[in-house]
């Protein structure tokens, strides 16, 4: 049985038989039954509480008179992705805003999670950057296919006919390589971050592991800025007229 955080052994003690049986009743069979809660699920759990914790907070504090200190870093971040959106997507980015700020949110949240003691980084995880990867995959498709409708699925095959089936599998690959792409970058530099930070603890526990936690502050928001940028990417080159 893989070494479970506490919040984790928590979860599992009071819900792994209920969770354990609803997988069982879905055709899915748990790898560890008396564990089916991984640290993953529960540290993306606990994002999203602290996530919906605090845009309620930010809901109850906000004043057109007198706007405090977290509603202006709330309309700074958005204000940030906003003018990211407009120079990458053009007209008609504020429908596609709410999904980038969400994403913004967790990867960002779920990457800073790691510096707590007693808690890990889901983004650590392959499994939850390759989730992150595979809604914007589908997400950015839908819009495209919204947009344009059929001419959507036309630019795969290019204006020339004769070599149709060739551009038809590149332009498959490369969309799909877009899934990797995503999955793999943050991943492994999180996973590689959460790996150094705990191996200069266990090593020198005073003073040097701050600068490797200042790294992976650095590591954390620059990943998250990736990602969310190549989000906008994506969707800008689905929606663009030019298709």
């Amino acid at each position: 049985m893989p070494e479970q955080l506490w919040l984790t052994e928590f979860l599992n003690h009071h819900l792994g038989a209920i969770t354990t049986s609803l997988l069982r009743h879905l055709g899915i069979q748990p790898t560890y039954p008396d564990a089916p809660i991984t640290n993953a699920v529960t540290m993306e759990f606990l994002v999203v509480f602290m996530l919906l914790a605090f845009f309620l907070a930010v809901r109850a504090s906000l004043s057109v008179e007198k706007p405090g200190g977290l509603q202006h870093t709330v309309e700074a971040l958005q204000e940030l992705i906003a003018e990211q959106a407009n120079g990458v997507i053009g007209h008609g980015y504020e429908r596609y805003l709410p999904y980038a700020i969400t994403l913004w949110y967790f990867i960002l949240l779920s990457n800073l999670l790691g510096l707590v003691p007693g808690f890990e980084s889901p983004t650590a995880n392959p499994a939850v950057p390759l989730g992150c990867a595979l809604v914007t995959f589908v997400y950015y498709h839908f819009h495209g296919i919204r947009t344009h409708r059929f001419h959507y699925i036309k630019q795969f095959i290019g204006p020339v006919g004769a070599l149709a089936p060739l551009l038809l599998l590149i332009e498959i690959i490369s969309h799909f390589a877009r899934i990797l792409s995503l999955t793999v970058r943050l991943y492994a530099n999180m996973f590689a971050g959460d790996m150094v930070t705990l191996a200069f603890f266990s090593l020198v526990p005073v003073l040097v592991p701050v600068a490797f936690l200042g790294l992976h502050l650095f590591v954390s928001l620059v990943q998250t800025f990736i990602f969310v940028m190549l989000t906008l990417v994506y969707l800008g080159m689905a929606v663009s007229e030019e298709h």
